[in-house]
């Protein structure tokens, strides 16, 4: 898994390098000291030599220095490429989350998504900036401390021989013991946020029914899970410390105890038995800085899989196979066409449709909830693929344009209507970045949204505040098609886009559409049977499956849902 994630660290190959070097040198010139410091009581103090101990201690407090100063540049280096390597993951995760089709978010929830991008980015980050200068450092104070350790007695070393799998054999267990329950741990930070951005969601819905005390509730008990598995998780962590106190202070006790006996009859002297102290103790801390990366790690591990998950999930709407055709006149067609969400889902979506659509025609859409209207306008502008059957657009398969291009042609108006944080020209711009002043005033126009931006102080500069909540529906909607029109599409799609206005600025919407874009081919999904009335032609849709296409005045005569709806909503208006 961690192989796959390389390629983020060649931008810092440089900072990997000198880091290594500075490491190494810090960890030369530390070793060292407690041999040299060994010299200090076996010559110096025993002799009396003050002059030696002072050059000695001059020598140490250089090696010092020169160890500090390569620290510092290994820390710096490695900073610079840990935080650097979290940054490029996350540049790639955003990034391939950008070219999602419709159906690979279906594949993962929001929040899962926002915790990926965040919560997991930062536990790696936190694992390897101050991780990577131990991975390298560690290892070498080991190596190196065994060796000088070795050298100076043989027979002292068989002690720490013993101690070092015993350590070992109990940070091996730890940290097995982490990896379920981080796994747990990430799984539950993915419920807490969708608890939570649901409630900051829907919040005005939750305030108008008084929903508080169960919403507290319900993030509550979320919250809760969270902590005792966090308390368990943490607990089993922090066992890293005493056990590791347990074995070094265990190692020194048998050190001292046959060390001192070494002393006593004359085969070892004190200066030597206190630099191997010193060794142990930098061997013994130099597992335990491996073993807490190794706990930092098997955190991080649950995160590079659950980050790997998207940067390797198989991108299903791509541009391969695509020319350079171009949409000249805006006609769209249907064959044969069935369609599901999934390709294990078991019945079809959609099924057996079949139409052509006119440049420039106006095309209703009507059908029960559940009928599929939705479904069948994603398939245009390929937000989904059908699953059998081939949808064409001037006669060329959908498949066959570039996406971005196929999408600023066909310009689709969905049922959730989204505005961004900014200034309604800044909105509108999302259409058509280069667009003029007039050319926004018209669409604004065309979509019967100047009349309430114009009562506004600051006008087309107008704030927006996050998701357009100080909008109406109406509002919203409105400004939603007039962004739009601003991409000057060959076709245009309304998918329940109107719902939220009165009927007499919903007609002269329509009205609009026809006088001043009348070359748009225009595909309207409504609920009133109003809103298409004026259409060329209706869709008729009944549970996935098209069960008539004809004009108003056609289906009013003889079809039994038509007419069904009709009567319903006329009898309502009465």
């Amino acid at each position: 898994m961690l192989k796959n994630f390389f390629i983020y660290t060649k931008n810092y190959k440089k900072e990997w390098i000198i880091g290594f070097i500075c490491c190494f040198f810090e960890a030369v010139f530390e070793i060292s000291i407690p041999s040299i410091m060994s010299k200090i009581i076996d010559v110096g103090i025993a002799n009396k030599d003050t002059q030696y101990i002072l050059k000695i201690g001059l020598l140490i407090l250089l090696l010092s220095v020169l160890s500090f100063a390569f620290g510092r540049g290994c820390s710096n280096n490695f900073s610079v490429f840990g935080n650097g390597f979290a940054a490029e993951i996350r540049e790639a995760e955003y990034k391939k989350i950008q070219s999602f089709s419709f159906s690979n978010m279906d594949h993962f929830t929001t929040p899962s998504l926002i915790t990926r991008l965040t919560t997991d980015i930062t536990i790696i980050q936190n694992a390897i900036v101050p991780g990577i200068r131990s991975i390298f450092r560690a290892p070498i104070m080991l190596l190196t401390g065994i060796v000088m350790a070795t050298m100076m007695s043989k027979d002292l070393a068989v002690v720490f021989f013993v101690a070092v799998p015993v350590l070992g054999i109990l940070l091996f267990i730890i940290v097995r013991s982490l990896a379920p329950v981080y796994h747990r741990m990430q799984r539950i930070y993915d419920v807490l946020n969708q608890v939570t951005q649901e409630n900051l969601r829907a919040i005005r819905v939750v305030k108008a029914f008084a929903r508080e005390d169960y919403e507290s509730a319900k993030f509550e008990s979320v919250n809760s899970q969270l902590r005792d598995i966090s308390v368990k998780a943490y607990g089993i962590s922090l066992l890293n410390a005493p056990v590791m106190q347990f074995v070094m202070y265990g190692t020194i006790i048998g050190l001292v105890w046959f060390g001192g006996n070494l002393v006593i009859t004359g085969q070892l002297m004190v200066g030597q038995l206190t630099g191997f102290l010193s060794y142990v103790l930098q061997i013994l801390n130099s597992l335990m800085l491996i073993s807490g990366v190794f706990i930092n790690l098997t955190k991080a591990m649950e995160s590079f899989v659950r980050i790997g998950e998207i940067l390797h999930e198989d991108i299903e709407l791509t541009d391969e196979g695509t020319s350079n055709h171009k949409i000249q006149k805006g006609s769209v067609r249907m064959e044969d066409v069935s369609f599901k969400y999934r390709a294990d889902a078991k019945e079809y979506v959609l099924e057996d449709i079949n139409f052509q659509i006119q440049p420039g025609e106006t095309i209703g859409i009507l059908g029960g909830t559940g009928s599929s209207k939705t479904s069948l306008v994603q398939l245009i502008p390929r937000l989904y693929d059908a699953s059998k059957g081939t949808v064409s657009i001037d006669g060329v398969p959908v498949q066959s344009y570039p996406l971005s291009y196929l999408r600023d042609q066909v310009a689709v108006v969905l049922q959730q209507n989204m505005l961004f944080r900014g200034t309604i020209s800044d909105n509108l711009r999302w259409g058509n970045q280069n667009a003029s002043d007039d050319d926004i005033k018209k669409a604004a126009d065309a979509a019967c949204a100047s009349e309430f931006i114009e009562q506004k102080k600051d006008k087309f500069d107008s704030y927006v505040d996050e998701g357009g909540n100080n909008f109406s529906g109406g509002q919203k909607q409105r400004l939603c098609i007039a962004r739009a029109l601003l991409k000057k599409p060959k076709i245009l799609i309304l998918d329940d886009s109107t719902s939220a206005l009165d009927m007499n600025t919903e007609k002269e919407l329509y009205r609009n559409l026809e006088n001043d874009y009348p070359d748009i081919t225009k595909i309207i999904i409504a609920q009133r049977i109003t809103s298409v009335m004026h259409a060329d032609r209706i869709i008729i849709m009944d549970d996935g499956r098209i069960d008539e296409i004809g004009t108003p005045r056609e289906l009013l005569s003889h079809n039994k849902i038509f007419k069904e709806i009709y009567a319903s909503q006329k009898k309502g208006e009465a």
